[in-house]
């Protein structure tokens, strides 16, 4: 499945879902680089699979934490969101995208990561183009 590039700041990005029916799929990942959509979320697609809407928002929301030359260990701070119960992925050592289940969880994790980035741990991002 790939991201409609109208809405998004990528050209694409494949994203692993559950199919419901011939167009319509369930993400079953935390995107690293589309915006406004989220794990859980049930969206359409064109016959290329392209995704055209997102029909069933999940109500969770994504952030993504970028590490570059920082020094802070990426274990550490894993393990951190973790037990705030973020669920995280890696797309490799530098890049971090965090699943928060809903908006209040979404504010304790933003205000965790602002903490981080404060400090030159990392920098990070919401998955909300607006």
């Amino acid at each position: 499945m790939a991201v409609d590039s109208a809405n998004s700041k990528v050209n694409s990005e494949q994203l692993w879902a559950r199919r419901l029916d011939d167009l319509c799929f369930e993400l079953c990942c935390i995107p690293f680089f589309a915006y406004d959509i989220a794990l859980g979320d049930i969206v359409e697609t064109d016959e290329r699979f392209t995704i055209t809407r997102v029909s069933v928002p999940s109500g969770r929301y994504v952030f993504r934490a970028y590490f570059g030359e920082s020094y802070y260990p990426r274990d550490i701070m894993a393990q951190e969101l973790e037990s705030r119960g973020a669920l995280i992925e890696w797309s490799s050592t530098n890049l971090l995208a965090i699943d928060a289940k809903d908006h209040s969880h979404a504010a304790e994790l933003a205000a965790y990561l602002q903490e981080h980035e404060d400090l030159g741990h990392l920098m990070y991002e919401t998955g909300r183009s607006s």
